[in-house]
């Protein structure tokens, strides 16, 4: 296995700093409406989130982006490690890779919980057995083997059979990472990749806005 000789020469598109838009959470959208367009089943919401825990040790894991607003939400366990890494740092970062558009997307800021309602609301969206799965997981503990997992679930779903509304799990919600540097990757010829990033800078005119700034950085 010679996995140095694995490589790629990306010639599918150019991303110049002129046709940046000027907020880098519109910019987001544009690309991940392609992503959709291009792969839509290889699940283009799939994200890299990396976290920092109490012995200052890196973890990351993919977990689906599902909402964009002013900021990037996914919803977890807050009991699981993510959750327990996100109560000690609050800040995160988001990676996302698109193959088939030769496209990273990097995303770096601070982290906080979304509200209640709108964690229940999109609980109450999922199906059903996802819902179960949230209350009967206890994740990121360990598990003697599958089959306590599987009688856990089956005890609870039980508990469900003859009702249609399942309450969410005080320690299941959703988070919003709200982005501070961004950075738009798009794969060119001769490892000559093109960087575009935006960086949040306080205005001095507006003390209580904040501008980007875009930068092209080296490849």
């Amino acid at each position: 296995m010679d996995l140095g000789n694995l490589r790629q020469n990306y010639k599918k598109a150019e991303f110049d700093i002129q046709d940046a838009l000027a907020n880098p959470i519109e910019q987001f959208k544009q690309w991940f409406e392609q992503a959709l367009e291009t792969k839509p089943s290889a699940e283009p919401n799939a994200m890299v989130l990396s976290t920092i825990g109490k012995n200052n040790r890196p973890s990351a894991r993919v977990v689906l982006l599902k909402s964009i607003d002013e900021g990037f939400v996914f919803y977890t366990n807050y009991e699981s490690r993510k959750g327990e890494n996100l109560a000690t740092n609050p800040y995160a970062s988001l990676t996302f890779f698109w193959a088939e558009l030769e496209r990273q997307v990097r995303i770096e800021g601070k982290i906080e919980k979304i509200s209640a309602e709108k964690s229940t609301e999109y609980f109450k969206s999922r199906p059903i057995g996802s819902q179960i799965g949230a209350i009967a997981s206890p994740q990121s503990k360990p598990l003697n083997n599958r089959e306590e997992l599987e009688t856990l679930f089956d005890s609870i779903q039980k508990n469900y059979e003859e009702t249609n509304s399942i309450e969410r799990p005080k320690n299941w919600g959703g988070y919003r990472l709200i982005p501070d540097y961004v950075e738009f990757w798009q794969g060119r010829e001769s490892r000559l990749h093109d960087r575009i990033t935006y960086l949040l800078k306080e205005n001095d005119d507006e003390k209580s806005s904040s501008v980007w700034k875009i930068v092209r950085l080296a490849p």
